[in-house]
């Protein structure tokens, strides 16, 4: 899984596998959910993440299993 901001659209893009999407739905609550062929999804946008408390400062804390990945500062953009 990967995981990317773009601070000038201010969405945050959880990229859960490879491969193309060909469907998207948006949730309630400004959540994007896109589809593979297969039906499976490939990655979940949130839209207005600093809004939601998600980003602060340029900061992306993320807590995978047992592991923690932390990067900090405005050129941050990708973190796995």
């Amino acid at each position: 899984m990967r995981v990317r901001y773009d601070s000038e659209a201010d969405v945050l893009r959880l990229i859960l596998r490879n491969g193309a999407p060909v469907d998207a739905v948006e949730e309630p609550g400004g959540v994007i959910v896109s589809y593979g062929e297969d039906g499976e999804p490939v990655t979940v946008e949130l839209l207005n993440a600093s809004a939601r408390g998600l980003i602060e400062s340029g900061e992306l804390n993320i807590t995978l299993q047992s592991g923690r990945i932390r990067a900090q500062g405005p050129a941050i953009q990708e973190a796995i």
